[in-house]
């Protein structure tokens, strides 16, 4: 019986949820602490099969992060005169590397968009089977976001100083377009959130994908922010910790995270949240399709009734 427990504790039932329709949890808080509890020791696995992909760009940012630790003081711990021009030059390579390691993470991340969607709804999903079927069907589309979002910041950066160059030199009215670009860049970032749970959600066009994505990031714009901001949370707090402690140790620390949970955790918090709004703007606008996976429903079901009942007397 304790065999069967801890079994269940670690991989789940196979083939099935993990909770009978009685226990379910009734709200997605519940749902979301339970699936996690359920599901860490596999989000573990399933993060070292992903994180082969984003080696590359873990190691041009470790890179680039020690470079300007190292450039930014002097032998004798002096501060180099060219601060600024120091770090731009160590950020505009660092961006200029991370366009292909950043590229190829998008031919997985839709194999872990996949999983994670279903182990956040209480559904089962084998790591390596499952996982290799979503990124055959749908490396493609997982491909160009990735190439698009790898794009973005060098974008916005070359943008940003060219803009804000002219406002200095010739015209504050230049101003405007620097914001204006800043400002995209953002959107695309909070939409990107939603674009590969839709593409292993839903039979979508590539149009259809990017534009969807949007939409629910402006729909959603609060929760979008707060989304993203919660991803950063641990880069926040290794920055944080870097003043108090060696930033050489942080930047480990940060390393070791990414390296044992963070991709696959930071993925299953997004389809957590992704199946909530989809339930909200898609799934109940389709006929017969399944809102609630992983809900138990019938507290609201037997409350419903207890209305009608009272209004009939």
């Amino acid at each position: 019986m304790f065999g069967k427990m801890m079994n269940n504790f670690y991989y789940g039932k196979s083939g099935k949820g993990d909770f009978n329709k009685e226990d379910l949890p009734t709200n997605r808080w519940q749902l979301f602490w339970e699936m996690l509890r359920v599901r860490f020791s596999a989000l573990i696995r399933l993060n070292l099969m992903y994180v082969v992909a984003w080696l590359p760009t873990m190691i041009v940012i470790m890179i680039g992060a020690m470079s300007l630790l190292t450039g930014l003081t002097t032998e004798d711990g002096q501060a180099v005169e060219n601060v600024m021009e120091l770090a731009q030059s160590i950020l505009f390579s660092t961006l200029v590397l991370l366009i292909p390691c950043v590229t190829i993470t998008g031919i997985v991340t839709p194999g872990v968009a996949y999983v994670t969607r279903n182990w956040s709804r209480d559904e089962h999903a084998f790591i390596w089977s499952d996982f290799k079927d979503a990124v055959k069907e749908n490396w493609k589309q997982g491909l160009v976001i990735s190439l698009m979002t790898s794009l973005v910041p060098i974008i916005v950066y070359t943008c940003w100083n060219f803009y804000g160059s002219l406002a200095s030199t010739q015209s504050a009215v230049m101003i405007v377009p620097q914001v204006l670009v800043l400002m995209l860049g953002v959107i695309w970032y909070l939409a990107v959130t939603y674009m590969h749970p839709l593409i292993v959600s839903y039979k979508l066009k590539m149009k259809d994908v990017l534009r969807n994505g949007v939409l629910l990031a402006i729909a959603r714009l609060p929760m979008s922010v707060g989304i993203r901001l919660l991803h950063c949370l641990p880069m926040v707090i290794g920055v944080g910790l870097a003043f108090f402690v060696s930033p050489m140790y942080c930047i480990l620390g940060l390393f070791a995270y990414y390296l044992i949970i963070g991709f696959s955790l930071s993925r299953f918090v997004t389809a957590s949240y992704t199946n909530a709004v989809f339930d909200r703007f898609i799934n109940s606008k389709i006929e017969g399709a399944v809102v609630n996976r992983g809900l138990n429903t019938e507290v609201d079901d037997d409350e419903d009734e207890d209305e009608d009942e009272t209004e009939q007397e």
